[in-house]
This record gives structure tokens, C-alpha cells and sequence, in this order.
């Protein structure tokens, strides 16, 4: 690996982490620090109360990390001054706090539903010998900052693959200045949404026997409704009333904190009131004693006056008596009264509208989009689109096989496939069916490996006492095993699927693999002196450098775009038309992440931003996909079929 000459110094720099007038720091650095953390520590079975809990920290783990915590980052790209070379920039940020700042960061994790009590889910606080576990949030998280940064995660695959994950993560846009949430109708019309589900959430029947997964999975949906009868009272001339669709105030805050990226139940709390001041829940009871304490937030705001739903001022009773209900507005922004609309069809132009924008966390990074602005004016001029859905994608144009377009259509169809986790996955059982699984696994390889190549990062936690002058840092210590990982990648790879023989060799062009193989020969002979035998032994691999391997990831691009169309033109058009394609396709609608009945505002920004002159910032709203929790929502899928198929 690269290294900086002895006589270069390394530019440094210092800041405190910066906090909201609430005294939590900012919620990107709070994400970053969390899961900076938890990758440097190794989670293991920890024992309490004569009890086990696995994938577990303590509290003086957690602390004894956070005192002296690095990450370092390398990115990989062209030398400015010689294209054909690579140069390596690598960043390091250490992180320093005393015990008592430890234990009161590690309380903002648990203030933002990161991780929880393992002996006391329901306890609130971060207590000085503890045993805590990561929850679903906190590993969707989790999941989506190693993907993002690169990051070996070996360590903690037995942890994603043993608790819940949460599948889809709403997150609100906040001030660049005091990170508060910026509030406007389309934030809240998306939260609201998100919050109530597609249909009312009522629990299954008490008989039915569900696992942690499926238990997570329905609460997931929304909050849990229940229905409220309230007693006559003959005194005061009152019947006995039906309340439909009723809440407890307590459980709304955390459905909040668990599923969206609001922090702590204050926050959660605010965005309650706010579904009070917009007409979409109102208070039903509060059945408290006189002298018990009630928390109430109040917001405020404009109101447009009329026969609009929308009020000045919203209060929420945060009480544990305290039950709501969703009003008849509330049902109707959440399309519960409607029947599902036919693909293409749009809501009137004066419909509340959402700024949200799908976002997947994937190993492949196929799909890493971020937030899209909009731009402030008269909501009723704004330009509306419904973002089409991944089902309508796929359901578009298959009968137009004779088409001219047919083929745009079927390299369209393909990267839908590879996007979504649980096609991707019936598109390997088609392809297996057909021997030809390689082409899919060498694509898939290679798209992990090309991330993997450009960005690489670690986290771990060092003694904060170390020689000075001393060259080998842990850092470089951590981006020099990575780099002899990305050399091993690269030529399991080429004994994988190109060298003679290979266990599942490539149906390649002859001359794409002349192309691999001469340029294999030219440095091979070169670093070794041996001739190449059309294999790579590990010696032969470990000479290689960055620049090398960059060129040969350039060779497996090219054979990866042969091998993307040769699935696209010769397995897609036979998948599409498969039984088990067809009904996933009602599943993926069910599961897409786009949300098909939330819409996205076409208007963008004037000016691209930081150019502008209007210095005001517009909130906004977007969703994360945990791509292995909808991967093992898709199996549970396909075995609960066949259970019902048997």
C-alpha cells in the first residue's frame, strides 16, 4: 500500500462534535459515531442475571472504545498528474472522550432506538453496568454505513442473520444550523403515511403463533390500532360510542423512534403534535388521576384558514392513559378508503405531495441515490409525478416481445432484477434451473469487488498511548490486510470463472479472454520471472499493486458488460415469462420501497445548491431499504408458499 515519505507531514485537525440546542449532537455525527463503535467492538455472549445474551456489549466495553476510537478511510482513484496510475487518499479520524462523555454519547444511541437494554428492553436509560444489544434500527443503520464506507463486516454477519432488521428506515430532513426537522405539509403527509400503513394495522388473532421476525414484520406495517368503546353516561345524555382505530399516545412515540429517523420521544413527540395540527389524529381519552403528571408538547404554525383540516396550534399528551385516534382526514391522506388504483393512475393535482426519494442499501451499491430538493413556491403550481413502482416497471410492456424496443426493455427489466433483492434471488433459482447461474454470480462479484476497490474503511479502538514516529499505525496496519483481501478477491475471481477449467467458467467472447489472459502473462512474468500457467498461485498474487489491479478491474468491467447483456437478450425474456416470476410480481408491489401511493414534487431547485441567493432550506423525506432484511423477507416468503402449496 502506499505510504506517505518520512519527511511529509500529515495535516491535522481538531473540532468538538457539534450539539443542538437540546445538547445531542447532530444526528449524522450521532449515526457515524454509533456505527464506527459498534464495528471496533467485538460483540459476543454476555451474561446477567443468570441469564445469556448474545451479540451483546457492556457498558465499560463501550466506554473503553469510545476513549480512543479511529476510522480510517481510503479512496482509491486516478493520479491527477498520470491517469494510468492509482493513488491512494487515506483519511483518519480519531475520537476522544472521557468515561462519563462515553456513557452520555452511548445514551444518545439508546435516545434514538440504536440500541436498547438487553436485560430491559423497555428501560430508557444507558445504566452503568449494563448489557446492551443492537435494535432492528440500529442494525439497518448498521448495515448501510459498511456498505456505504466499504467495511469488512465478517465479524458481525452472525448478528444480521439472528435479530431482526428493519427493512425500510424514514428519514426526515433536517437544518443544516440546529439539525431540528424541517417541518412542511409533504414532510409530514410522508411521516403520517409511513406511520399509519397502507391499511389499518389491527394485531393478528392471539392465536396465531408468529416468530421475532413476524412479530417485528407486523409492527412494521404500522402502528397497532385497536378500538375503544366508550361507556354511556345517561347523567350527561351520552350514548355508548365506537372509537375505530385508536392508539396508545406512549406506543405511537416509540413506533416513531423505531422506524423513522426521529430521536428521542421529545422529537417524537413534536411530530405527534403536528399530526394533531393537521387534522390527522385527535385525542380520544386521558383517564389520568388529578394529581399525575402529563407532559404536553405544543406546536404551532400558519394555518391557510377555510375549510382546511389544518390548525395554528397542535398539543400531544404524552401520558400513559392517553389514547388517539386517526380522523376521518388522517384515513383519507392515508388512502385507507379507496380502493388500490389502477397502475398509472394519479390523484388530482391539489393532493398532498411528498418529497421522497427511495434509497437501497445494497452490498452491490447498484442503487445509492440520495434526498432530492425541491424548490419553495406555491404548492398548487408545483408540477406532480407518482413515482412508478418497481412492479409497474416489470409489468410494462410485456406483451410488446415484438416490439422494436423490446430489447431497451429487457436490459431495463434485467437491472430492475438485479436492484431488487428478492427478484434477484428468484432470478438465480431460474438460472440455476438453466445452468447458467455463473453469469449472475460473476456480475454480482465483480459489482462488490469494484466498491470494495474504491472505497475501503475500518474502525477499531487503539491505546491511546503510541511511539511516536511510528509508521505502521493500526489504520495502515487495517488498509494493508484490505488491500491483500482486494488482491486474493481478484484472482478467486479469475480461478472462479475465467482461467481453464474453472470450476464455474465463463461462456466468454474468445477474444475478451485473449485480452485478460495476455495481459496476466505480461505481468506475472514481469513481477516473477515464471511463465503464467493460466492459473494464479497466491505468490504470484501478492506482487501486485493498485494500479494493476485497477487495470484488471477494467478487463472483468468489459466482460461483465458482455455477460449483463447476454442475460438480458437470453435468460430474461424466458424469466418473465416463469409462473414463480409472475407471482412475485404481486409481492415486489406489496414490498416496493418506493411506496406507490406517496408522491414525489418534479420542481428541483433553481440554482444548484449553495448558489442561490435565498439562504431558507426545504425539508424533505426518503427511505432506506436494509437490503438483507427484505433478502430474508423474500425467503420467508417463498417457504410460507410452499408450506401452503404442500
Amino acid at each position: 500500500m502506499p505510504s506517505l515519505p518520512e519527511n511529509e507531514p500529515q495535516a491535522t485537525s481538531s473540532h468538538m462534535m457539534k450539539t443542538t440546542k437540546r445538547g445531542r449532537p447532530f444526528l449524522k455525527d450521532t449515526l457515524d459515531l454509533f456505527a464506527t463503535l459498534i464495528v471496533s467492538l467485538q460483540l459476543g455472549p454476555h451474561k446477567q442475571f443468570f441469564r445469556t445474551f448474545p451479540h451483546s456489549f457492556s457498558t465499560d466495553e463501550a466506554a473503553q472504545n469510545l476513549a480512543s476510537l479511529k476510522f480510517s478511510q481510503s479512496n482509491r482513484g486516478p493520479d491527477p498528474r498520470d491517469p494510468s496510475r492509482v493513488v491512494t487518499t487515506t483519511t483518519t479520524t480519531t475520537f476522544s472522550m472521557t468515561r462519563d462523555m462515553a456513557k452520555a454519547m452511548s445514551q444518545h444511541f439508546m435516545d434514538a432506538r440504536l440500541i436498547e437494554n438487553a436485560t430491559d428492553p423497555t428501560s430508557n436509560l444507558f445504566k452503568d453496568r449494563g448489557t446492551y444489544q443492537l435494535t432492528p434500527k440500529g442494525l439497518h443503520v448498521l448495515e448501510r454505513f459498511i456498505s456505504k464506507n466499504g467495511i469488512n463486516s465478517d465479524h458481525l454477519q452472525p448478528v444480521f442473520s439472528s435479530q431482526p432488521i428493519c427493512i425500510k428506515l424514514l428519514h426526515l430532513e433536517r437544518r443544516s444550523s440546529d439539525d431540528e426537522i424541517i417541518v412542511t405539509q409533504s414532510v409530514i403527509t410522508a411521516l403520517f403515511r409511513r406511520f399509519v400503513g397502507r391499511s389499518p394495522n389491527y394485531p393478528p388473532p392471539p392465536d396465531k403463533q408468529l416468530d421475532i421476525f413476524q412479530k417485528y414484520n407486523e409492527r412494521s406495517k404500522g402502528i397497532t390500532l385497536s378500538d375503544m368503546t366508550e361507556r354511556a353516561q345517561p347523567l350527561l345524555g351520552k350514548a355508548a360510542q365506537v372509537h375505530k382505530h385508536c392508539f396508545a399516545a406512549v406506543t405511537a412515540l416509540e413506533w416513531l423512534c423505531d422506524f423513522t429517523s426521529v430521536v428521542g420521544r421529545e422529537e417524537a413527540a413534536e411530530m405527534a403534535a403536528q399530526f394533531v395540527r393537521f387534522g390527522l389524529i385527535t385525542l380520544v381519552s386521558d383517564k389520568r388521576k388529578n394529581n399525575d403528571s402529563a407532559i404536553i408538547f405544543t406546536v404551532r404554525g400558519s394555518a391557510p384558514g377555510g375549510n382546511s383540516p389544518v390548525s395554528q396550534q397542535g398539543e400531544f399528551r404524552c401520558t400513559a392513559k392517553a389514547i388517539y385516534k386517526i380522523t376521518d382526514e388522517g384515513r383519507r391522506l392515508a388512502h385507507w378508503d379507496v380502493s388500490p388504483r389502477p397502475n398509472g393512475i394519479q390523484d388530482s393535482p391539489t393532493a398532498s405531495s411528498t418529497n421522497l426519494t427511495a434509497v437501497r442499501s445494497s452490498e452491490d451499491g447498484s442503487l445509492d441515490s440520495g434526498p432530492s430538493d425541491i424548490k419553495k413556491g406555491n404548492m398548487a403550481d408545483a408540477k406532480i409525478h407518482r413515482r412508478i413502482s418497481l412492479a409497474e416497471k416489470l409489468n410494462a410492456n410485456y406483451e410488446a416481445g415484438e416490439k422494436k424496443n423490446s430489447k431497451e426493455s429487457n436490459t431495463d427489466r434485467l437491472r430492475y432484477i438485479l436492484e431488487e433483492p428478492g427478484l434477484r434471488s428468484l432470478f438465480r433459482e431460474f438460472l440455476r434451473g438453466n445452468f447458467c447461474e455463473e453469469n449472475l454470480s460473476f456480475w454480482v462479484d465483480v459489482q462488490d469487488f469494484k466498491k470494495k476497490f474504491n472505497i475501503t474503511s475500518s474502525a477499531m479502538a487503539v491505546s491511546p498511548v503510541s511511539r511516536p514516529g511510528a509508521r505502521n499505525t493500526p489504520g495502515q496496519a487495517a488498509m494493508e490486510r484490505h488491500h491483500e483481501s482486494l488482491i486474493n478477491t481478484a484472482f478467486v475471481i479469475y480461478n472462479t470463472y475465467l482461467a481453464p477449467s474453472s470450476q464455474c467458467e465463463l461462456n466468454i467472447d474468445h477474444g475478451l479472454r485473449n485480452e485478460l489472459v495476455k495481459y496476466l502473462e505480461e505481468v506475472v512474468t514481469s513481477l516473477t520471472g515464471k511463465a503464467f500457467q493460466g492459473r494464479v498461485e497466491p505468490e504470484q498474487a501478492n506482487a501486485f499493486n493498485a494500479t494493476q489491479l485497477q487495470t484488471m478491474i477494467r478487463l472483468y468491467e468489459r466482460i461483465q458488460i458482455h455477460v449483463f447483456r447476454l442475460m438480458a437478450t437470453d435468460s430474461v425474456p424466458k424469466f418473465i415469462k416463469t409462473p414463480k416470476f409472475l407471482a412475485m410480481r404481486n409481492w415486489v408491489e406489496e414490498f416496493d420501497p418506493t411506496e406507490n401511493d406517496i408522491h414525489l414534487l418534479s420542481v428541483g431547485p433553481s440554482s444548484p445548491p449553495g448558489l442561490n441567493n435565498s439562504s431558507e432550506e426545504v425539508g424533505g423525506a426518503y427511505m432506506t431499504i436494509s437490503q438483507q432484511a427484505s433478502e430474508r423477507e423474500h425467503r420467508q416468503q417463498i417457504e410460507s408458499g410452499a408450506i401452503h402449496a404442500s
